[in-house]
């Protein structure tokens, strides 16, 4: 049976770039970053929120043929850049204070924190184009 989810995935056009928004600007970890010359340079890159260890979000770049054609890794670049990919959601303890932070670091929000039914939530995109959220609960 399976026991606990380790990973998440999310596509992103430059992995040097995303690495340096998603620890510099979001203020996430390398958990971990190996090439395998094998595997014609793959780049496996992972970062997470510190204080969570048990899960990471993987920085995985776009493969080209064997894994998907040509045509199939122009169509998901073209989503991604979209914003028609992604959808993590984070908690924050503050979501105006985080809002501010992460304003002043440049991340580009598409939302400032707004009152819901369920709390305050604010959503925000990569250079990628990924779309995220976080929440604060009411």
């Amino acid at each position: 049976m399976l026991k606990q989810l380790t990973h998440v995935q999310v596509w992103v056009h430059d992995q040097d770039e995303a690495l340096k928004f998603y620890t510099e600007k979001l203020g996430m970890e390398l958990r971990e970053d190996v090439t395998v010359p094998e595997l014609g340079n793959f780049r496996w890159l992972s970062v997470g929120v510190p204080g969570q260890e048990d899960v990471a979000i993987t920085l995985m770049d776009i493969p080209g043929p064997p894994v998907f054609d040509e045509e199939t890794r122009q169509k998901i670049q073209d989503l991604l850049s979209r914003g028609a990919s992604g959808g993590l959601f984070f908690s924050a303890d503050n979501a105006q204070a985080t809002y501010e932070e992460l304003k002043s670091r440049g991340v580009d929000f598409t939302q400032e924190p707004t009152e819901q039914p369920y709390g305050i939530d604010a959503g925000f995109r990569d250079p990628s184009g990924n779309h995220f959220r976080f929440m604060q609960q009411s």
